[in-house]
């Protein structure tokens, strides 16, 4: 047992390294301080069965961490009153809170403007700057993409590409983007390219580029640009031709769509942390096992991931390594 744990240990440390751009401590000021951000996405109070308890394990690591603000990056909770309780602890959690926009906030006819309302969000998109660096949070479910194939919009549409573009010429600060859906790799959005292009003429600024919707754990790399998929907090979803029986029948009498899920043990969430002095950035991530039976149990397979490696029950720690000269 403990000689696997250490081959996990030791699997998670390497290949993980960042790269910030050299000028990154242009951007900051001499006395700037480390900039913390606890992160939770995909927690899917309307899917998985225990909800809550994630939400409150992430609530209570952060208040270990002390982190200058939480960020759920959405899939967070339909906004109707049921939910008004998870709602409330995410946003009673700490005086400073972010909200992303994800594709099933909207599920069953809910609207964009009734989770900017009921989460607390200043828009659909929007700039927020803590201790020095500005996190753009983008929407990417705009409608009318000239490639769209069908099921949930993936799109950053040219209204917002605008507004990015000129927050990106105007902003004076390190910047850290946002989304639900990718920017690069795997389900990324159906102008990916274009965003990847604005983004790159402004790499000696931007951060890195994070993202919930996947649920798997990856860094891809374009442009000179970080962007990294976030696992979710609760599960990785398998789908119907995948659907298996997985904890108790009166659970999944009144969840049903766990049974096409596999869920985590336990919840998945961040930290990152930006340091200026030390021209680091850092992701704590966490790690738990899969409830039985696992991805690999089922025999699941699809595309373009494979399980064990983008298809994990953790979130990676990831680290750059390049020094201030």
């Amino acid at each position: 047992m403990h000689s696997r744990r250490r081959f996990i240990a030791n699997s998670l440390g390497a290949g993980f390294v960042l790269t910030l751009p050299t000028s990154f401590r242009n951007y900051f000021t001499e006395s700037a301080q480390p900039v913390k951000i606890g992160i939770i996405t995909d927690l899917h109070q309307d899917v998985i069965h225990d909800a809550p308890r994630r939400l409150q394990a992430f609530i209570a690591a952060m208040k270990k961490h002390r982190p200058q603000a939480l960020l759920q990056m959405g899939d967070f909770a339909y906004p109707i009153a049921e939910n008004k309780a998870v709602i409330d602890a995410f946003n009673q959690a700490h005086a400073v809170n972010m909200h992303v926009l994800g594709n099933h906030d909207t599920d069953g006819g809910r609207t964009k403007q009734q989770c900017i309302d009921t989460w607390g969000m200043p828009g659909r998109y929007y700039v927020k700057e803590i201790n020095g660096i500005s996190f753009i949070i983008l929407d990417g479910n705009d409608t009318g993409s000239p490639t769209y194939k069908g099921g949930y919009p993936a799109f950053i549409n040219p209204e917002q590409t605008a507004w990015l573009q000129q927050q990106l010429a105007a902003i004076k600060t390190p910047v850290v983007i946002v989304s639900h859906q990718p920017l690069a790799g795997v389900l990324a959005v159906d102008n990916a390219a274009e965003v990847q292009d604005i983004l790159a003429a402004h790499a000696d600024k931007i951060l890195v580029a994070i993202n919930g919707h996947t649920h798997i754990d990856t860094l891809v790399q374009v442009k000179g640009i970080n962007y990294i998929h976030l696992n979710s907090a609760s599960y990785y979803w398998v789908g119907d031709k995948f659907k298996h029986v997985t904890l108790t029948p009166e659970i999944l009498q009144k969840h049903p769509y766990i049974a096409y899920t596999c869920p985590y043990q336990d919840a998945l969430y961040s930290l990152l942390t930006i340091d200026p002095a030390n021209n680091q950035l850092t992701i704590k991530g966490t790690k738990t096992t899969w409830i039985k039976p696992s991805p690999a149990e089922i025999n699941f397979s699809i595309d373009g991931l494979t399980v064990g490696k983008e298809i994990v029950p953790y979130i990676s720690d990831r680290q750059n390594l390049h020094k201030h000269h």
